[in-house]
């Protein structure tokens, strides 16, 4: 079929992703390539304190997404949208959306972002022995509970963001279960909540005298393949003002952001893995077995279909070595040399390449904020040097590209080092890797992991979840979500792989030494400088 046969026999796929700064629609046919993409900018909000985004916002930049996609469907292919085979919804995952009995909000939507959690993440971390992030669903409502807001009384209802929206389009209050466990955490013999940790909840809270319990108010946990509802008439004018779609359209279950990146990255399989490399960046490593104990910078979430992850998030990336790199081009623009960011990139980058391995003892700091796996609530860059080390350009451009991925090797240092952990393959995706090679290096280094890179990881997770909703009606075979990505979405495409050289390794492992020892000097600059 063409594609735009796909469109009007009704067997196209949308996948939808809500992320910080822009909504994404993309649509997929029956093969699994992208055919069509829509787009939304949209930016949280500070409101008394807390970071949120409006259920107008949420509702505008969901149909203006939406009227993107169609628009460009009609330019591209001359037809419209009426049918689809599927739909997926997913979402940055965590925060707190309560609703009452009347289906209602009681509070503005309270995002991952905040961090006035701290104390109930703190206290529910040692209930139940397993670190709870300041970002889970179940540290915000205990929040308030501490802080006695009147609103938890009336709660009915607690969902994530997708779930909210799929819930809409639907009527079902349901969750995949790579969004779940970040609600609260997932015992992984029984893919559902975990029934040890929501009692000890229960019981912390009952002489509060609510008239719910925590069962009764989380959304129904579901695997990836598993029905998860119709589009409802009421859905179909929430997504297309135009009327033009039509309802009886299945949903695949609403997944967070973590999960679909593992899906676009095909990332599911136990001894697999992805690196999420930008703004910020994040580890997630699908494991084989539960980890000896609790640490508190490694959060234990999902895959869609409910194997064990390790996740390692931290908060910086690429914004300090992207300033570095903003130099350059100003230096560039006052010799009167036009600018081409992709050269000033690869020229930077690939000369980082002939540096030390262990950067000639230069250390960069990229805290632009807080980073919780090193234990600093603000951050302050810094670039850090001795009168004695090798300063120059190439140990320079190195230093700040081993600091993006600094933070993430101290985490999963624990992983392969303390733990033990087993991987056959880690796959990159992100802006760190955009210049050919040099951040998969880089990255090898760091981890001493063989990196791939795939030219489909920059599709993103609103083709994740189309995937998850193509998973859902086009798996006649009923394979698993691994096999199917395998054999049916990857055919066996894992990108392209670079290997850790020894002396990479070696030179990285000195850097973390002088890095580590540093960090006294990141902590005064906090104090110092406001």
């Amino acid at each position: 079929m063409t594609a735009k046969q796909t469109i009007e026999s009704g067997k196209a796929i949308l996948g939808i992703e809500f992320g910080s700064t822009r909504i994404k629609a993309v649509l997929i046919d029956e093969d699994n390539n992208p055919i069509a993409q829509g787009s939304h900018e949209w930016e949280n909000q500070l409101v008394d304190g807390l970071w949120t985004y409006s259920i107008e916002a949420i509702w505008y930049g969901l149909q203006d997404c939406y009227a993107d996609l169609r628009n460009n469907v009609r330019k591209e292919y001359d037809t419209e949208i009426e049918v689809l085979a599927s739909i997926g919804i997913s979402a940055m995952m965590h925060g707190y959306m309560p609703f009452d009995e009347k289906d209602q909000i009681l509070v503005p939507f309270r995002t991952w972002r905040n961090t006035n959690t701290g104390k109930a993440a703190a206290e529910l971390s040692e209930l139940f022995n397993y670190n709870i992030p300041l970002r889970w669903s179940i540290s915000h409502i205990y929040q308030a509970i501490l802080d006695n807001e009147e609103h938890v009384a009336d709660i009915k209802f607690l969902t994530t963001l997708a779930g909210y929206i799929h819930w809409q389009l639907t009527g079902e209050k349901v969750l995949g279960i790579g969004d779940a466990s970040g609600m609260i955490p997932i015992d992984p013999a029984t893919k559902q909540y975990s029934a040890e940790m929501v009692k000890k909840f229960d019981d912390l809270v009952a002489p509060r005298g609510f008239g719910w319990r925590l069962f009764d108010i989380l959304p129904k946990v579901l695997l990836a393949g598993e029905k998860a509802g119709f589009l409802t008439e009421k859905g179909a004018k929430l997504l297309d003002v135009s009327g033009k779609l039509k309802p009886g359209i299945p949903l695949c279950p609403p997944e967070g952001d973590a999960g679909t990146g593992m899906v676009a990255t095909n990332a599911v399989k136990q001894r697999t893995g992805n690196v999420s490399a930008g703004t910020s960046s994040f580890s997630m490593i699908v494991l084989e077995k539960d980890l000896s104990k609790p640490y508190e910078m490694i959060d234990m979430v999902t895959t869609p279909d409910g194997s064990l992850v390790a996740m390692v998030h931290c908060n910086n990336c690429t914004s300090d070595l992207n300033a570095w790199v903003n130099l350059f081009k100003e230096y560039q623009q006052l010799l009167g040399i036009p600018v081409d960011m992709n050269e000033v990139y690869g020229k930077l980058y690939n000369n980082a390449l002939n540096g030390d391995a262990d950067c000639g003892g230069l250390i960069s700091y990229n805290y632009i904020s807080g980073e919780p796996v090193t234990g600093l609530a603000e951050g302050r860059p810094l670039f850090v040097r001795g009168a004695n080390d090798k300063f120059n350009l190439a140990n320079f451009m190195r230093a700040h590209l081993y600091a993006s991925v600094g933070v993430l090797k101290i985490g999963n240092d624990i992983l392969f080092n303390e733990e033990q952990v087993k991987v056959d393959r880690i796959t990159g995706h992100g802006g760190l890797f955009k210049t050919k090679g040099v951040g998969q290096r880089i990255l090898a280094a760091a981890i001493n992991s063989p990196i791939s890179v795939m030219e489909t990881a920059g599709e993103g997770g609103a083709w994740g979840i189309a995937l998850l909703a193509s998973y859902l009606v086009n798996n006649p075979d009923k394979l698993v979500l691994a096999d199917y990505l395998d054999q049916v979405v990857f055919a066996g495409n894992a990108g392209v792989e670079i290997a850790p050289t020894p002396e990479d390794v070696e030179g990285f492992n000195r850097y973390i030494v002088n890095y580590k020892a540093g960090l006294p000097i990141e902590e005064a600059a906090v104090k110092c400088k406001k």
